[in-house]
């Protein structure tokens, strides 16, 4: 009988091909190597990792609990990637001044802070208030990890080590939902930010004591006090208010994408914003970045994912529980096989990138989101489970193919000194399809089930809609030149 692998061989395979010690960048008395470093970025994205997970599997029971619609549902997550998205450039940018380890540090501590808010919470407004520190102390978590890899990876090594911090992703969204769901069963939902909370305390110390403290690249005196907080404050509204105009109804009463006071109000902050920016010396978001094609095309293309990915993180829970029946335990297994096939395909993305033009995993990546999608839509309420579990392994397969192929694009045309920038700018990005995605995705469902349509058909719709986007990120994707 073949014996299995130790977990020598396993952390082997894992982080082969990575490179050692990289001379340029030592602390005293200590040689940082690549391998390390992915390493321990991997505990605070498992921190990340299982409270979305989790708390996907739980948003059924959470939405029985308070008694509110699909569209208020997904201000649950909304109210997490919201301040999410807008705090990415944020970091990116003052981490390029300050230092990414204390900027890591501050994030994390705001983010435990948030979670011990939502273990406590009574009513539903202090769990979204909690859910929104969260969010604003995760959001550094992306693009700060994308940005020391790649200050320590080599580009012709980058994709892999990408692919390898990313892989912790999916691994822990293996266990994560399963786990999750059995505490919702037996223990309650509250009790499923234990574990995120733990795992968080795990990655201040990694951070604190494995991560080396990269001296700022300019480290200007007088730095926060000439920062560009007026394009800070003037993206994070115009952000805001397009969020609210595509979900109004919870926060005007006014029926989704009608109330045109958000609408004007969203294009005046944006003008403001672009106006703003293009005077100042040094402006908080560098909008030349999208001068770059690569950059801009693959930013737009990550969004594109993200929003087709939140089909999956938002809705099929939903999905599950009024199509099917499934339990909460019964929805996580359903959702550890998606983070199977992302596993699998993500690695395999990254070798292609390094190898190839990046172009070939990422529109290849969208294509097969998109078709799977449409064949989740097709699918009846009265089909049975196994072909759902094929949409849904399909779609994981095509979403991990293109990742780590966006993150080493994204970046690999920027100047060392702004990887901080634009890493927070793309993350912006980025998610900012997810958070788009759920509120769509919440405001198109509830339409449908408003206008009597039966709850599989107005899945299906939904579904179909987020495929479309998917096909128009292969359009765009196909532009790409590196």
């Amino acid at each position: 009988m073949k014996r299995l692998p130790t977990f020598s061989q396993f952390r082997h395979h894992l982080f082969q091909g990575l490179p050692g010690p990289q001379s340029s960048q030592k602390s005293p008395g200590t040689g940082w190597h690549g391998t390390s470093i992915v390493a321990w970025l991997m505990v605070p994205m498992l921190m990340m990792v299982i409270n979305v997970s989790m708390f996907g599997v739980a948003l059924p029971t959470i939405r029985s609990t308070f008694h509110i619609q699909a569209d208020v549902t997904a201000w649950l997550v909304t109210a997490y990637m919201l301040p999410f998205v807008v705090f990415m450039p944020l970091y990116g940018r003052l981490a390029d001044e300050l230092g990414k380890q204390h900027l890591f540090l501050i994030g994390l501590g705001i983010f435990l802070v948030g979670t011990l808010i939502v273990l406590v919470a009574a009513d539903l407004g202090l769990l979204i208030l909690g859910r929104a520190i969260q969010g604003i102390g995760s959001s550094g978590i992306n693009p700060l990890c994308i940005a020391i890899i790649s200050d320590f990876i080599p580009i012709e090594q980058r994709g892999k080590a990408l692919a390898t911090w990313n892989s912790v992703g999916p691994m822990s969204a293996m266990a994560a939902p399963i786990l999750g769901g059995f505490m919702i069963d037996h223990l309650g939902w509250r009790t499923i930010f234990w574990p995120v909370l733990l795992v968080g305390l795990i990655a201040v110390v990694a951070v604190r004591h494995r991560i080396p403290a990269i001296q700022p690249h300019h480290n200007q005196p007088g730095f926060l006090q000439a920062f560009d907080w007026g394009g800070v404050v003037l993206l994070s509204l115009a952000t805001t208010m397009f969020v609210f105009y595509l979900s109004s109804r919870p926060i005007t009463g006014v029926a989704p994408l009608r109330d045109w006071r958000l609408l004007t109000i969203t294009l005046l902050f944006f003008g403001a914003f672009i106006v703003w920016e293009r005077r100042q010396a040094v402006p908080f978001v560098t909008l030349d970045m999208f001068a770059n094609k690569t950059f801009s095309r693959t930013s737009i293309c990550a969004g594109i994912r993200m929003f087709t990915m939140s089909g999956i993180g938002f809705l099929i829970p939903l999905y599950l529980t009024d199509i099917h029946g499934l339990s909460a335990a019964s929805t996580g297994f359903m959702l550890m096989l998606h983070a199977v096939s992302l596993l699998v395909s993500m690695r395999f993305g990254g070798h292609l990138a390094d190898r190839l033009n990046s172009r070939w995993p990422i529109t290849t990546g969208l294509l097969v989101q998109a078709l799977l999608m449409l064949f989740i839509g097709w699918l009846p309420g009265t089909v049975l489970l196994p072909w759902v579990m094929v949409g849904l392994v399909g779609h994981g397969l095509g979403a991990g193919l293109s990742l780590a192929a966006m993150h080493r694009s994204s970046l690999s045309k920027i100047p060392q000194a702004q990887s901080g920038a634009a890493a927070g700018l793309y993350s912006m990005i980025r998610f900012t399809g997810t958070v788009l995605g759920t509120a769509l995705g919440g405001v198109l469902l509830q339409q449908g089930l408003d206008q009597a349509v039966l709850p599989a058909e107005a899945y299906q719709v939904v579904f179909w809609c987020i495929a479309g986007v998917a096909l128009l990120g292969v359009v765009i994707g196909w532009g790409m030149n590196e």
